[in-house]
């Protein structure tokens, strides 16, 4: 475990669409002082292809998902690693407490980990019933998707698989009154 003083600051405002919540940022994220910046990771790919930007980000361009009513953030924010093992989740709800704040019509856990890991610790429903896509519960107003993950790590998925799930979420995003 990495603990890195270089955290990402979170890209978060009012009136966004989506925010996409992962575990931790990974060391190659860290490294590179931007998000999802991993070469196996798939996240900028998945975006795009799911219709969330007009084109394909890099992640040296994170802050402009900003103008697309897209923000990110993540669980753990002392730690970079690139492996979910032995994270402490217990700052989740001081996250929750910022997404509430900027209240995104969704928010969207990037990943069953980080799912399952915030559903445990705010007490909204247990880690066996967190599955993916929409979830029953919300933080704070805002509506909840679970996506599989865009890790490259977890790549036991087929990547037209992932895609399906998150086109699901940009039609419901879409459908969502701002």
């Amino acid at each position: 475990m990495s603990h890195d003083r270089r955290v990402l600051n979170d890209l978060l405002r009012p009136d966004l669409s989506v925010v996409f919540c992962g575990t931790a940022v990974a060391t190659a994220s860290a490294r590179r002082g931007h998000y999802y910046s991993g070469p196996g990771n798939k996240f900028w790919q998945l975006l795009h292809e799911a219709g969330f930007t007009p084109t394909r980000l890099s992640p040296e361009e994170d802050v402009s998902l900003l103008d697309h009513g897209v923000g990110i953030t993540d669980l753990v924010k002392n730690v970079a690693q690139s492996h979910d093992r032995g994270l402490d989740f217990s700052g989740t709800p001081r996250v929750a407490a910022h997404l509430e704040t900027a209240a995104p019509r969704w928010v969207a856990f990037n990943g069953l980990t980080a799912g399952r890991a915030a559903a445990a610790q705010l007490g909204l429903a247990r880690r066996k019933d967190v599955h993916l896509g929409e979830q029953p519960w919300h933080v704070g107003q805002s509506r909840v998707f679970v996506l599989p993950s865009s890790s490259g790590a977890h790549a036991t998925m087929p990547y037209g698989e992932k895609l399906a799930w998150w086109r699901e979420l940009r039609s419901a995003s879409d459908a969502s009154p701002a």
